[in-house]
């Protein structure tokens, strides 16, 4: 399928939108009641500090939505406004944050049903308003909305549209797309959809074992399944890998993608030689300034003396869950949760650990004075945040 000419011919079709409705005022008015907080634009005014009795916050300088997010949720808001009565699908969460999911269901937004790991697109009908996600959607999905004659609102973020256009130069030039991702993440999902031949890596050492092969070409049945789920349909990594081209999930760690992109580069210039190098390697910088600024904003803030952080967002946040993982490098004492319900009386917290498991902690605030790191993912609206504040400054205060 070429993907890129069906992409520019649904882009021009007028069952299409990606630019809004014209209830952009209304619609802002709206958002800034429910998801701003004027105690989060008072901690930016002190410097991203506060100091209530015994404890100082410390907030992250970049945090919170970033302008993708909020495009695609004020887009999504507009669509409710100007298709009152029709029915209005979305083929993923809007973001990854469980208040905006909710709200988007208060208004009636319904998610297309899962049926055994698949979407069920059955009750969908010709006329129906279909959302695309911030995440994007893959081709197939767009083709079968397309073929149903749906209302589609496409509210990606143009980050993960340039991921897409990188990709397809890979498989104009026949170069096999390396993605650093999450193989089941939507984006990632995505993102493979518009690839030719494609490897998924969720991190270094994957991409390590990746480089053996390369050099070595050993193994070749234990790298099939290994990587079963996370390439494309027939991949043969005798022949799939002696040209390649970086791509990424635009929420991963910049300095692991970019590591890498360099680890690939060397390999390719050790097996080919310099003169041939730009025959097997290609790399675009993809990365999403977003989640650059809000990683270099908690890299910073862990240089402070903190006593503990709190990182807020979606438990499905692959950004913030990056985030969380900065402060876990730095042995700070870190919890991750995605609402103040998860902080309990009688100073206890249930949060996310990296291994995806939630646990209790009991007397995770010590009594004595402390100084207390805040940041969130690029989903979570700052109400969220100060809700988890005011609550920190309660339990402190009692």
């Amino acid at each position: 399928m070429d993907t890129k000419a069906f992409k520019r011919s649904l882009q021009h079709s007028e069952n299409y939108n990606r630019k809004g409705f014209g209830h952009k005022i209304e619609v802002a008015t709206q958002l800034q009641s429910e998801y701003q907080s004027n105690l989060i634009q008072e901690i930016r005014d002190r410097n991203y500090i506060l100091q209530r009795g015994n404890v100082t916050i410390r907030l992250a300088q970049a945090f919170g939505f970033c302008w993708g997010v909020e495009r695609a949720v004020a887009m999504a808001y507009e669509t409710r406004q100007h298709f009152p009565k029709e029915r209005i699908w979305i083929t993923n969460e809007i973001i990854h944050n469980p208040s905006v999911n909710q709200r988007m269901q208060e208004m009636q937004v319904q998610f297309i049903p899962v049926e055994a790991n698949k979407k069920d697109f059955s009750l969908i009908d010709q006329g129906d308003v279909v959302i695309l996600p911030a995440f994007g959607a893959s081709v197939q999905e767009m083709q079968i909305l397309n073929d149903k004659g749906c209302q589609i609102v496409d509210t990606t973020c143009p980050w993960v549209s340039k991921v897409w256009n990188t990709v397809e130069k890979h498989k104009k030039g026949e170069y096999t797309s390396i993605i650093h991702g999450k193989y089941k993440h939507e984006e990632t999902v995505a993102t493979s959809s518009f690839a030719g031949k494609y490897l998924i890596v969720l991190n270094l050492q994957e991409a390590e074992y990746v480089i053996n092969y390369i050099l070595n070409g050993d193994k070749r049945e234990e790298f099939l399944a290994k990587f079963a789920k996370a390439c494309s349909a027939g991949f043969d990594p005798e022949k799939d890998l002696e040209r390649v081209g970086i791509a990424n999930q635009t929420t991963m760690l910049k300095g692991e993608t970019e590591k890498i992109a360099k680890l690939f580069e060397k390999t390719m210039m050790q097996k080919y030689g310099p003169a041939e190098l730009n025959q097997h390697f290609q790399s675009f910088n993809t990365i999403c300034d977003a989640t650059q600024e809000r990683q270099d904003a908690m890299l910073e803030l862990v240089e402070n003396n903190l006593d503990l952080m709190v990182v807020i967002g979606g438990f499905n946040s692959s950004n913030t869950t990056q985030l969380q993982q900065i402060a876990f490098g730095r042995n700070i004492p870190s919890y991750h949760i995605d609402a103040v319900e998860r902080i309990k009386s009688g100073n206890a917290i249930e949060h996310r650990q990296l291994t995806g498991e939630l646990i209790t902690t009991e007397n995770w605030l010590p009594p004595r004075e402390i100084v207390v790191g805040i940041t969130s993912g690029a989903s979570t609206p700052d109400k969220v945040v100060e809700d988890i504040i005011e609550r920190i400054f309660t339990l402190k205060a009692t």
